[in-house]
């Protein structure tokens, strides 16, 4: 029995592992939310884990209150999710948080030695080096969720000790496939979250449509496959049914194919090397009848080239690229920006701020918090 720790289990990532918990030998050990206190509490009268947090401290109160007829242990803050990333005697973390707050609770978790299910790329857009570092220090598995990260890990898994010479990375486009940059400069809040693929949170369907997410996830890659990110290319694929492929030195190209759904890559990331009956609907490729794929406009999605620029000058600069977007996707989904803004406020923030090669975890934290602080000026 494989014990689970789930880090953001009231998300969009947590709820669909929830989902897949009955198809795989498993126990969770631990459970964690913001302030979604109620669905926690169904979560945890269910799944009786250990220990569970609730990040907000007031939420956290509430949380204790309802679970009081309980032997649940109640966390809260940073020194809650941490503990229960790292102590709650889990053999794998799946950190679908959202955001940089991921990234001290799987430092930690990997210290303890505990694998990751990674499901939160800012983890390694923001400090890809000194975590992929401490997995191999420790010997601990980063096992990609997202879709298009699981699908390059199952055609790596045919490369048979040769050398990945290219990975395609597919991006459905978002919303406002095939717009100008003019045709977008008016895009509403409600326009933007109606992603034509996927059901995800808010942030990151923002970052969907802004293309940002296929840069982060640029990133992630370079850092998971140990690319040159000039090696990866991104692929608009409208349909979502290629999650990705890897081309190899003779040119052969495996891609896996799948429905979009979010439960297969889950559920393998918990399950791997095994591969169990899953939930999600199979693929026919008869009833989807087409596959189609377009470069990518970087005119357009400026977000874009500016992700390319932070992976190939690396150093401090993913933290500064995530954290102005952070704040600035804030912003517009509060109605303080324009959508265009998004990007401006990113590109102004890695002008601004000036880099540092060496990174430490004092300077990703610091790049961060600078770079909020730039794009809400």
């Amino acid at each position: 029995m494989k014990k689970i720790a789930i880090l953001g289990s009231t998300g969009s990532i947590g709820t669909q592992t929830v989902d897949i918990l009955p198809s795989i030998d498993a126990q969770v050990t631990a459970l964690t939310t913001n302030k979604r206190i109620g669905l926690l509490e169904t979560q945890a009268r269910a799944l009786r884990p250990k220990m569970v947090c609730a990040f907000d401290e007031a939420a956290a109160r509430d949380l204790k209150i309802k679970l009081a007829d309980t032997d649940i242990r109640v966390l809260s803050g940073m020194d809650g999710l941490t503990a229960c990333a790292a102590e709650s005697g889990a053999d794998i973390v799946v950190t679908a948080v959202v955001g940089m707050v991921g990234l001290l609770p799987t430092l930690a978790a990997i210290d303890a030695g505990k694998d990751i299910a990674l499901a939160n790329k800012e983890t390694l857009v923001c400090a890809g080096e000194l975590v992929m570092r401490a997995a191999r220090e420790k010997g601990v598995k980063i096992l990609p969720v997202d879709s298009e990260h699981s699908a390059i890990f199952q055609c790596a898994q045919a490369a048979q000790g040769n050398r990945i010479a290219k990975i395609l990375l597919t991006a459905s486009g978002g919303p406002f496939f095939g717009k100008t940059a003019a045709e977008m400069q008016g895009v509403t809040r409600e326009q933007a979250l109606r992603h034509p693929n996927w059901s995800m949170g808010a942030k990151i369907t923002i970052d969907s449509a802004t293309m940002m997410n296929k840069g982060l996830e640029l990133i992630e890659a370079m850092w998971l496959y140990d690319m040159d990110p000039a090696d990866i290319e991104i692929v608009v694929h409208r349909e979502s049914i290629v999650h990705s492929a890897v081309e190899f030195a003779d040119g052969a190209v495996i891609a896996q194919l799948g429905t979009p759904d979010m439960r297969l890559p889950i559920q393998y990331a918990l399950t791997w090397p095994a591969r169990v009956p899953c939930r999600a609907p199979h693929l026919s490729l008869t009833e989807i009848a087409k596959l189609t794929f377009y470069p990518p406009d970087y005119e357009a999605f400026p977000a874009l080239g500016l992700a390319r620029r932070a992976a190939r000058e690396k150093g401090d600069r993913g933290a500064v690229l995530n954290g102005a977007n952070e704040a600035a996707v804030g912003l517009f989904l509060d109605g303080k920006i324009g959508f265009a803004d998004i990007a401006a406020r990113v590109a102004h923030a890695l002008d601004s701020i000036p880099y540092q090669r060496e990174l430490t975890l004092d300077g990703v934290l610091a790049a961060d918090a600078e770079a909020r602080r730039l794009a809400r000026a």
